[in-house]
């Protein structure tokens, strides 16, 4: 099951992402006492602070302590480098929880101790973090590349066909940096919840081509495919022309 949700304002967005965390977190500490989620890079951690954060309301009914945060895919730099995906989560919104004095989550990052220069313990990267993974995630939240990547599963790239390990290495991203882990199929699809974040008219083209009723085979249209229930909150150029019907959430 697919939803879309489109605003106008970069802010209801992020508040109706807010809210959508918020209700996944309730539902996970019902059943549990921790709440499993992962999050990618990119814009998220500034949607994050902007909805769960600089929202007071949704800053109060956010439970910090009894979040699991994971990764969905990470850059192979140590964890205080500019492209690090932690680093973006850490400067966005762990900062900002410590300036409120909050209990932090528990995060799981990769062992920057095994980096080495040449790629040779890559794979050794990917298995560690893969033996931190839980079972399975109560939430996964994505962005959206141009070019219809998601976690750092690209479009024709082998790993799309990966069915036996979680967490792979790839060391041939089209993307800068080009080592890198991360989530593969059996995570996302062992999942209980994924939505995307995409916002600007630039995502328009990607996602008419994802939203098309023919195969484009596009990571994003698989994980649409895919078992998982999947939520889309955008902004409306990010829609303009694209055959959906969004809704509020």
């Amino acid at each position: 099951m697919v939803s879309v949700h489109s605003y106008a304002d970069s802010q209801d967005v992020a508040d109706a992402v807010a809210r959508y965390v918020i209700q996944n977190q309730n539902a996970a500490l019902e059943k549990s006492n921790k709440f499993r989620i992962a999050i990618s890079g990119g814009s998220l951690g500034k949607v994050l602070n902007k909805g769960l954060i600089a929202n007071k309301k949704n800053f109060s009914n956010v439970k910090w302590s009894k979040w699991e945060v994971y990764f969905s895919d990470e850059r192979l730099v140590p964890l205080d480098h500019e492209d690090s995906n932690y680093g973006l989560f850490n400067e966005m919104v762990l900062k900002s929880l410590r300036e409120h004095n909050v209990e932090l989550p528990e995060v799981f990052t990769i062992d920057e101790s095994l980096l080495a220069a040449d790629g040779s313990t890559d794979d050794k990267i990917a298995s560690d973090y893969e033996n931190k993974l839980p079972e399975a995630l109560d939430l996964i939240l994505l962005g959206c590349g141009p070019d219809g990547h998601t976690c750092s599963l690209f479009p024709g790239h082998k790993l799309l066909s990966e069915k036996s390990r979680r967490i792979a290495y790839l060391q041939d991203s089209p993307k800068p940096p080009p080592r890198r882990v991360t989530f593969t199929f059996p995570v996302l699809f062992n999942s209980k919840n994924i939505a995307f974040v995409a916002e600007g008219a630039g995502k328009a083209p990607v996602l008419s081509q994802i939203f098309e009723e023919k195969d484009s085979g596009l990571p994003c249209e698989l994980v649409n495919k895919g078992p998982v229930p999947v939520s889309w909150f955008v902004n409306d150029p990010a829609v303009q022309g694209v055959p959906v019907t969004p809704t509020k959430y």
